[in-house]
């Protein structure tokens, strides 16, 4: 069964889509740019706290599924210049347990949402 899932604690969305479905116990998140909910400014000060930004978006919608990243198996990581790899990569792993690490893929794109540097969706199971 389909549930949409609501939080005002992530950005809402910019287009015709929701944060997240869940569909029996799999959530399929939006993916999350670096938008503050509480002011709707885009967070781009460094690479770093874009995607922390992005990050605790994505937490906010895991935690209105009653989810959390240890429950996340696989995500996609869109990012605007492979030269940040390392630096996205190094606040990514703060949100996760290494031995429970999801599967992922990285994809350089030409071009994201409102020309953001980095975007993330996850797909998570209880």
């Amino acid at each position: 069964m389909k549930k949409i899932i609501k939080t005002d604690k992530a950005p809402a969305p910019i287009g015709p889509y929701n944060q997240a479905i869940l569909n029996g116990n799999t959530l399929y998140t939006s993916g999350q740019i670096a938008i503050n909910p509480q002011t709707n400014e885009l967070v781009l000060d460094t690479i770093e706290a874009e995607t922390t930004q992005v990050m605790e978006n994505v937490k906010a919608v895991l935690e209105a599924a009653n989810m959390t990243f240890n429950d996340v198996f696989k995500t996609t990581i869109f990012i605007s210049d492979m030269h940040n790899f390392s630096k996205i990569n190094a606040v990514y792993g703060t949100y996760f347990n290494e031995d429970l690490a999801p599967a992922r893929e990285t994809v350089e794109v030409a071009n994201l949402p409102k020309f953001v540097n980095v975007e993330i969706s996850v797909i998570a199971s209880k």
